[in-house]
């Protein structure tokens, strides 16, 4: 859990304004639990998955219609729907935010499922993970993210200052075929060394640096993306960026907080399968004070970070109008 916890930091941190912290964890948790939508979702591509002979044209299409259609579809609906109801005046980098969270939460969920269904290697295969597998679903959730705050902003972000209508339509068809294109690119190789284990392995070596080379590519342009959204909100005065400073403290406590009870639950909630499925109830016995421990942590983290959080705000709004001047004045 702890590097979509990182990246998810990472993101938040690089804008001016955070947005509700309720919002972002809604995202996250309803990124997490998109995952149970796909099956639905999939059902629409099986004619099309049914349809070619070649391994080849059906591991690109399966990669296609399988795997990244489906599961960008979920996060992308999830990221408009809490985008959906905006602030007046709302930062676009609260879109790229929910994205990351979205993104975040698929990958976190992801990862629990491989790890059950791989106990003999799961500390291997946590590593592996989150080195790249986690950093690039948050990055294609960045990817969506961004390309709708663009799409929403208009001529803000500089995004349609040549052939605007032409820059229209592809903000939001980026929205979709961005991700999607980057995640079937980094899946078609994995696939086929998984379906083809007799390949030449000069064939294997150039699939897997393939796959890695789409993936860190993936990563770097949704940085790059953040950085493009984040610059036209930058602090421009040293009281802005003390208030900058400030509020990414308590973003900092939010995910810490917000993570150790996602934690604690996951905790207790492996401790109840070994005591319903495992004759060693003495791991049980373990694990249900740690969790339940890391839950009551998480949640006071949260609860007092969140009132620290929400009266700084008020306290910086109230003393930002203090020093404003008054309609009229000069």
């Amino acid at each position: 859990m702890a590097p979509a916890l990182l990246i998810l930091w990472l993101v938040i941190a690089a804008g001016e304004r955070p947005g509700s912290p309720a919002k972002v964890w809604i995202a996250f948790f309803l990124g997490a639990a998109s995952i149970l939508a796909l099956g639905p979702v999939r059902a629409p591509f099986a004619l099309i998955l049914a349809i070619p002979e070649n391994p080849w044209l059906a591991q690109a299409l399966r990669s296609v219609f399988a795997v990244a259609a489906p599961e960008e579809i979920v996060k992308i609906v999830v990221i408009v729907a809490v985008s959906a109801r905006r602030r007046p005046f709302a930062d676009p980098m609260d879109t790229v935010i929910y994205g990351a969270a979205a993104g975040l939460g698929f990958a976190a969920y992801e990862n629990l499922a491989y790890l059950v269904q791989h106990a003999e290697m799961w500390r291997s295969l946590a590593a592996l993970r989150s080195v790249l597998t986690v950093p690039f679903h948050g990055a294609l959730g960045v990817i969506a993210g961004a390309y709708l705050a663009i799409a929403r902003s208009g001529t803000a972000l500089g995004a349609h200052r040549h052939h605007r209508d032409w820059a229209r339509i592809s903000s939001r068809m980026l929205i979709l075929l961005a991700p999607l294109g980057l995640h079937a690119g980094f899946d078609f190789p994995l696939l086929t060394l998984q379906q083809s284990p007799d390949l030449d392995p000069s064939i294997r070596q150039m699939l897997g640096t393939a796959s890695i080379l789409i993936g860190l590519s993936s990563i770097a342009f949704a940085v790059r993306l953040v950085q493009r959204v984040a610059h036209h909100h930058a602090p421009r005065t040293k009281s802005a960026r003390d208030r900058l400073s400030q509020l990414r403290r308590m973003w900092a406590l939010l995910v810490v907080g917000g993570g150790a009870g996602f934690i604690g639950v996951i905790f207790v909630l492996t401790s109840l399968r070994h005591w319903l499925m495992d004759s060693e109830q003495n791991v049980a016995l373990l694990l249900v004070p740690i969790g339940l421990a890391s839950i009551l942590i998480g949640g006071a983290l949260l609860l007092v970070t969140t009132a620290i959080y929400i009266l700084g705000r008020n306290r910086m709004h109230s003393a930002v109008s203090a020093f404003s001047p008054l309609p009229g004045e000069s």
